[in-house]
Order: structure tokens, then sequence, then C-alpha cells
């Protein structure tokens, strides 16, 4: 499952999803982005991402595909937020289970660096010196 979403990730109702019919994996990994107070130097007053959320979501699922099928027995959920995000909430949330640690740790690295390449969504990082940056993809 990929999705878009202008909401809050809740990081608790993706784990429990990832668990369900999970008994025969072993390893569960997860990566959670949050939008943290500073970057390149500067102080972080504000974030706001934007996607095209079509194409957003396609190439997400085409990741998703491409991971499914490096890693056979996997289930993987990747979420991504746009719109406004408070400092300290999550942006991204990755979630990966698999029969062994191997697995869900390299299908949940895998998984981010791919959405951050790939995926078109933009994010706009404001300072507290009152100056803007625009960002391509950087969870």
């Amino acid at each position: 499952m990929v999705r878009i979403t202008d909401q809050p990730i809740d990081s608790e109702v993706l784990h429990q999803e990832l668990a369900k019919n999970s008994e025969s994996f072993g390893g569960v990994s997860l990566f959670e982005g949050r939008v943290r107070n500073h970057s390149h130097g500067k102080q972080v007053t504000s974030l706001f991402y934007e996607c095209y959320q079509p194409m957003a979501l396609k190439v997400m699922e085409e990741i998703r595909q491409e991971a499914l099928s490096k890693w056979k027995d996997v289930k993987i959920i990747a979420v991504h937020r746009y719109g406004p995000i408070p400092l300290g909430e999550a942006a991204v949330w990755i979630g990966v289970a698999a029969s062994h640690r191997d697995e869900s740790f390299a299908a949940c690295r895998f998984m981010i660096d791919e959405i951050k390449s790939r995926v078109p969504i933009w994010k706009k990082e404001e300072y507290a010196d009152g100056t803007h940056v625009w960002v391509h993809q950087s969870c």
C-alpha cells in the first residue's frame, strides 16, 4: 500500500496494518521522517510539501513493486504527507515486514532512498531569517 495524505500520519495505525496477517515475518523495519527545526545551517520555522498526487502515487507504487520483486516475501507500506507540516511531525512513514531482518532493513532503505530521489514531491523550507527555499524531495 502507498498513500499520499494531507492529514497527520498515524504511525500506530500503520504499524497495526503492517502487522496484520504477518505471522511469517520475523523482521519489521520502520522509518519515520520527521520535520526538524534546522536545515542547511539555518533554523527552520515551517515546512510545506507540494506534489502532483496522481504522478507521485504512481511512482511510489512503481518503487513498491520494484521492492516486492527484489525481496520476494515482504509486506510494504509507504505514506507521504503534503501541505503544511508542523515541526516534529512525520512527513513520511515506511514500514516493511519480512521473513528476516536483513530483508526488512534492505527493503526499507531502498524504499526511502528511491522515494526521495524519484517521487515528484517538493518541500518549501521557511527559515527564521525570513528566507525560504524549495527543495526537490528531501524527507
